[in-house]
């Protein structure tokens, strides 16, 4: 059985993640961790997920000596803290050589010169970077085999990518466009003004510098157009997303390409039938749907994933797995 500490436990994916690996039967939960001045520190995990009643974990600081024990008795640390904490974290667990599950933005690029740009800190650590992988599973799975540190995608990645890069072969030069929503558990779970519930009004948000940008463009190997928005629910995405296609492409063609998520039971695609969050909240799903227009070229796809799932927690459970070859 495999002993996997979680640090950043007290957030939503933190506490999601505890849930997760505690119902498998081949992971077992170390220990639940947040930083030494967190208010949470000492608190049991269901004082503050009532919904994890199951769940008897006390939230521990993460002290040298704990930081210590878990290099001692743990197979894997899996990260849900912010950017620049796990930064030196993943680095330093890595370092140590314990397997390390990214949840932050801080290794999902290879490239050192996007962190000053789009996360607002020089990367310290060039060593643990270029051995990082991305952990988007269904299309890197080899890597994440192999690799001792898997930045584990964000949200609106997951989704684009997952509906994009089947695609590749057939875009035009012409930029995918990706109007995206997400529930507003994607913002943390901070107490802040303009992501509270009654203070939310579908808008969109970080118009042409948002960084999860870069990210997909990044992974899927073409620039995009990419809007987010933040919506008036809890938990889910969903991502219409327009790409022009090469001119001859055929309706068979694009359900061929489709064809690579045959083997992967989470994903699941239909034509002329569109997604709802609804339809994937509380699941590790992604449900993508299709409609072309042969006379124009043009595609539309929607993706809709649960953000706390597919996007964060599930997809880490997804990276421990394949990772650990369970």
């Amino acid at each position: 059985m495999k002993q996997i500490a979680i640090i950043g436990a007290s957030g939503y994916t933190g506490a999601q993640v505890t849930a997760l690996i505690e119902a498998e039967s081949s992971l077992a939960v170390y220990g639940l961790y947040v930083s030494e001045n967190s208010l949470d520190k000492g608190k049991a995990l269901h004082s503050l997920y009532p919904q994890y009643s199951h769940l008897s974990y006390a939230l521990q600081p993460l002290s040298e000596t704990a930081k210590n024990q878990i290099v001692s008795d743990c197979d894997a640390v899996v990260l849900a803290t912010d950017h620049a904490v796990s930064l030196h974290l993943a680095a330093w667990f890595f370092a140590k050589g314990v397997a390390v599950f990214d949840l932050s933005g801080a290794y999902r690029f290879s490239d050192q010169s996007q962190y000053p740009k789009w996360y607002g800190f020089e990367h310290a650590y060039p060593e643990a970077l270029s051995q990082a992988v991305y952990g988007l599973a269904e299309w890197n799975a080899e890597s994440i085999k192999n690799a001792k540190l898997i930045a584990v995608p964000g949200c609106y990645p997951t989704a684009s990518l997952l509906a994009l890069k089947p695609l590749a072969d057939l875009m035009t030069p012409t930029l995918p466009v990706i109007n995206a929503v997400s529930g507003v558990t994607g913002a943390g779970r901070k107490a802040q003004l303009h992501t509270s519930f009654c203070e939310v009004s579908l808008t969109p948000y970080g118009v042409l510098g948002h960084r999860h940008q870069p990210e997909i463009a990044t992974h899927l190997g073409q620039e995009v157009i990419f809007t987010p928005h933040l919506g008036n629910f809890k938990r889910g995405i969903l991502a219409t997303i327009t790409v022009s296609l090469k001119a001859g492409t055929t309706a068979q063609e694009i359900e061929q390409a489709y064809r690579k998520y045959e083997d992967s039971p989470l994903i699941h695609v239909k034509q002329n039938e569109f997604p709802k969050v609804d339809d994937v909240a509380h699941t590790a799903n992604c449900h993508l749907g299709w409609k072309f227009d042969p006379d124009t070229g043009y595609i539309v796809v929607g993706s809709a994933i649960d953000n706390l799932m597919k996007g964060a927690s599930s997809q880490a459970l997804q990276c421990i797995k394949i990772h650990f070859g369970l």
